[in-house]
């Protein structure tokens, strides 16, 4: 992905549990800051996600679009916008690597390219924005998941 943001995290649990939490989509209006809407289009043979719809607020304005998901489970999950009104494109992942017994280096790259004027300072600003802020909210999220454990 060239020119994207890109930024990790570490948290305390394997790899399959941050990868299950981050692959349920249906529930990011529930801790990803931001995310207003997201709606499952489609799901896959083993019933993860495939095709969902989002609406965010992308700090400028609210932005609506739809994503394809693909699964390297668990190690890896990555999506691709469908073109629209509000983005011209969008690449994401978020890459979950084993650091120690019970700890997981989650990576995540993001590159947007949106359908409406904006300078491309700000753009990177906000993509950073989006990338830290999901990374948090997925680590407490992860957490909050395995303290109920």
């Amino acid at each position: 992905m060239a020119e994207s943001t890109v930024q990790s995290i570490e948290i305390d649990a394997p790899p399959e549990v941050c990868f299950e939490v981050a692959a349920d989509i249906a529930t990011y209006p529930e801790w990803a800051t931001g995310v207003r809407v997201t709606e499952v289009l489609d799901t896959d043979a083993e019933g993860r996600v495939s095709r969902a719809h989002f609406v965010i607020d992308g700090m400028v304005k609210e932005i609506a679009y739809d994503l394809q998901y693909l699964y390297d489970e668990p190690s890896r999950m990555s999506w691709t916008a469908e073109p629209g009104d509000d983005l011209k494109s969008l690449e994401g992942s978020y890459t979950f690597n084993a650091i120690s017994e019970g700890k997981t280096e989650v990576v995540y790259a993001l590159r947007a390219d949106p359908a409406f004027t904006i300078p491309g300072f700000l753009r990177r600003q906000v993509e950073k924005q989006i990338v830290s802020t999901a990374l948090r909210g997925l680590r407490e999220r992860v957490e909050q998941i395995t303290e109920r454990s």
